[in-house]
């Protein structure tokens, strides 16, 4: 028995559905289950009582859920405690960004924090919220810019910023390249390239709402995991995409950026996620920082 079984349990349990639980892990739901099983077997019993339609703890299952929580809470807590005394050392804190705050928020509040504590590394992680979190949970990261999810883990601490405007990308041979500002109707019959809902919900979400909201049917002609991937593809004339305005800062050639005209829900939240529970004296001065220059940085977003 293992760390590693004893987290791919806890996700399950607390799931009660592999895929979601294999999703958290960042693994397959193939590869949960086998080590579900392992560890069944290590210990003699059956965990959980699992159909194609759904999973449920057995009794000794719902028993050893509350021991693995207890052993995972003091493998962390042990892990907190010796990672604190070398960063004591070191003076390192290590940030992970989804793309748009890492072009648009993170030069500017960088910037800032330098000013009041130059001694400090910053090491910097660019990534997805959803390969973000995971990070932040097992230590390995201590501070993350991302989406906050619709379900957030208890475990994690959420500070809302603001939210983060949309814009439309097109290709600067695209009619609408001169355009100052458009309308979710001025997209009517647009090719459409979309993020990858599973990757970036936030944004795949926020393209269908706007439709929706105007009565109009979406034309996906492709579908795109990476931001830069997206504006690549606009590049190329092969359709438009909406997308953070922060994205503009991703100098790419032959792309304009056209306001989109004022709505609702024309708008990508943004926050901060840490560990709950955790204290870290520099993470927190960045905290600081952030709150005190927060009105600045969201007029630019």
């Amino acid at each position: 028995m293992d760390l590693h079984q004893l987290r791919c349990f806890v996700a399950a349990a607390e799931e009660l559905h592999f895929g979601r639980a294999a999703q958290r892990l960042e693994m397959l739901p193939s590869a949960l289950g086998r080590f579900i099983r392992i560890l069944e077997e290590d210990l003699g019993t059956r965990l959980m009582m699992r159909t194609t339609r759904s999973v449920t703890l057995t009794d000794d299952g719902a028993a050893f859920l509350k021991e693995a929580r207890s052993l995972l809470a003091q493998a962390e807590a042990l892990a907190a405690k010796f990672r604190m005394s070398g960063r004591k050392q070191a003076a390192t804190v290590r940030v992970g960004a989804i793309d748009s705050a890492a072009a648009g928020l993170l030069p500017m509040l960088l910037h800032d924090f330098r000013m009041q504590r130059p001694d400090v590394t910053v090491q910097l992680v660019e990534d997805k919220t959803i390969r973000l979190l995971p990070r932040v949970l097992s230590g390995r990261i201590d501070l993350a810019f991302v989406r906050p999810p619709e379900s957030p883990d208890k475990r994690l601490e959420f500070m809302f910023l603001f939210h983060e405007t949309a814009v439309v990308a097109v290709s600067d041979r695209h009619p609408l390249a001169s355009r100052k500002r458009v309308t979710v109707a001025d997209l009517a019959n647009q090719p459409l390239i979309v993020p990858e809902r599973r990757s970036r919900p936030h944004s795949h979400d926020l393209t269908m709402k706007l439709f929706s909201e105007a009565a109009l049917d979406a034309r996906i002609v492709q579908v795109a995991d990476e931001k830069q991937t997206i504006v690549n593809l606009v590049s190329a004339d092969l359709g438009v995409a909406i997308v953070p305005k922060w994205t503009s800062r991703m100098a790419t050639r032959g792309v304009r950026y056209v306001r989109l005209a004022a709505s609702d829900m024309n708008k990508l939240p943004l926050a901060a996620a840490w560990a709950r529970g955790t204290r870290d004296p520099i993470r927190d001065s960045i905290l600081e920082t952030l709150k005190a220059h927060l009105s600045r940085y969201a007029r630019e977003a």
